[in-house]
């Protein structure tokens, strides 16, 4: 997957779905992105070979540093 960009109070992230995946299958791991990452669909760009282009965004949430007990 491709790295996200931070805007502001948003975190955002490119997914480029193939012309081969049907709408049923993009809205269905949209849904389990949403579901357990909390992303929410942003942007859509549907290419002239049927590709398509989602900006998935969330908002941020705190930086936690690993292993820092505090």
């Amino acid at each position: 997957m491709n790295e996200g960009v931070i805007d502001g109070d948003w975190e955002y992230r490119p997914l480029r779905l193939p012309a081969g995946v049907s709408r049923r299958t993009a809205a269905t791991q949209l849904a389990i992105h949403a579901e357990f990452a909390g992303w929410e669909l942003s942007r859509v760009l549907l290419y002239a070979d049927g590709s398509r282009k989602v900006w998935l965004r969330r908002r941020r949430t705190a930086a936690v540093v690993p292993g820092v007990i505090t």
